[in-house]
């Protein structure tokens, strides 16, 4: 029988978080796995923490002040000792339902995700153009099919958030980060289709600030642990205008050119750093 620790990081909620704490007890019933409740309060300024400290059976993890989405994740991991740990917002918007059935498939998975690719999505439109080219662009690094890249709701073996939580950013790029981590070193990842609900309250999320915060953080998760996929395409599109360079000097003025010659040897250059650090990497995960 495994440990789950459900952990639910809470920021002025205070018009959801009753039912959403309610709606995950009531789908632990009848589980034969030992659970419990974490929520962590991030320095709510309206009426959440009163109403957290009026609830029976939950453990209560309380933030001076506002920390982040992440940085409440990690407390709550490292103040845990379960094997696994599940996520899920306290706004209502992940269906609670969906437990049992994310914690049965864990023991086959390092982690499984409740994709928001189920008959119900309400998915603000403003969102929908970045989420969409974040999740391609991060298909395109890893090479793998990404049907949610930062889904809240989640199950993961602990032991992988210890081992990388130097990692894990302090904001909302925590699943990104998490997602990343599990398909950039080969590990097993399965997707169950969930529903996304309105959420209850403001949201805190900032979409622009946010999808740079998010880009940026793809991008140097590959080069850490895939660096070829990002080093071996610069130094072939760098290799490829050198060649064209070369060859319309010699065509239009009979000799080669210096910057072509430069562009080549720059793509080299690239090529072999990307190699190192392939090496590196390696050597170090050994």
């Amino acid at each position: 029988m495994a440990k789950i620790t459900i952990v639910v990081p809470v920021f002025n909620e205070e018009e959801a978080i009753k039912s959403a704490i309610d709606d995950v007890k009531n789908s632990l019933k009848g589980l034969k796995d030992d659970f419990e409740i974490t929520a962590v309060n991030d320095g709510s300024t309206d009426g959440t923490g009163k109403i957290l400290h009026s609830i029976k059976g939950i453990k209560i993890i309380e933030n001076s002040e506002n920390k982040g989405y992440g940085s409440c994740l990690k407390r709550a991991i490292r103040e845990s000792n379960s094997d696994y740990i599940l996520i899920i917002d306290g706004d209502g918007t992940y269906p609670a339902g969906k437990i049992p059935e994310l914690a049965g498939k864990s023991r086959q998975n390092d982690m499984v995700v409740g994709a928001r690719t189920g008959k119900y999505v309400k998915m603000p439109f403003f969102r929908k153009p970045a989420k969409w080219l974040l999740k391609h662009f991060a298909q395109y690094l890893t090479k793998t099919k990404i049907p949610d890249l930062n889904s809240g709701m989640r199950i993961f073996r602990r032991e992988i958030a210890a081992r990388y939580m130097n990692l894990f950013p302090d904001g909302f790029s925590f699943t990104t980060t998490l997602t990343m981590i599990c398909l950039t070193n080969g590990l097993k990842v399965e997707y169950v289709p969930i529903n996304y609900y309105d959420r209850k309250g403001k949201s805190t999320i900032h979409p622009i600030r946010d999808f740079i915060g998010f880009s940026n953080l793809i991008f140097r998760l590959t080069i850490f642990f895939k660096p070829l996929n990002v080093f071996i395409p610069i130094s072939a599109v760098l290799f490829l205008g050198g060649v064209a360079k070369l060859t319309r000097d010699f065509i239009l003025l009979n000799q080669f050119g210096l910057g072509g010659a430069l562009l080549i040897l720059t793509s080299i250059q690239i090529a072999f750093l990307g190699i190192l650090a392939e090496l590196v990497i390696k050597r170090t995960s050994v």
